[in-house]
């Protein structure tokens, strides 16, 4: 899973780069890589987690950072300044985080009944 994080957060580090030189777009570009860049850190943080409680937390904080992530991915799509197949690449690594992230929690919290929104 944390392979996968740092792969996303590599592309999306990548395309921040083109949109900083080619595109001189800063708005969009760095609140993608500000919520990119803090899935894999949640997700490392978790690792070491007090209780199982809290490594749930800190995942769950992941989910939430994948989530707008995919956000900013489908906006920085419609509206030009990624290309389709940049998107497919960026939008498909980072909805098969969010499923890990969401099986992950989920198999830990079910003896609580507790289950994040899995709508993607």
């Amino acid at each position: 899973m944390l392979i996968k994080a740092k792969l996303l957060q590599l592309e999306q580090y990548d395309c921040f780069n083109i949109f900083k030189t080619r595109k001189k777009e800063f708005i969009l570009s760095k609140q993608f890589l500000r919520s990119g860049t803090s899935i894999g850190a949640n997700i490392k943080e978790s690792v070491y987690g007090q209780s199982t409680k809290d490594f749930v937390s800190k995942l769950r904080i992941a989910l939430k950072e994948a989530s707008e992530t995919k956000y900013w991915i489908e906006l920085l799509f419609e509206t030009g300044y990624i290309t389709e197949k940049e998107f497919i690449s960026i939008h498909t690594d980072c909805v098969e985080l969010i499923k890990i992230l969401i099986s992950i929690i989920n198999s830990s919290n079910k003896n609580n009944n507790k289950s994040p929104n899995s709508e993607l």
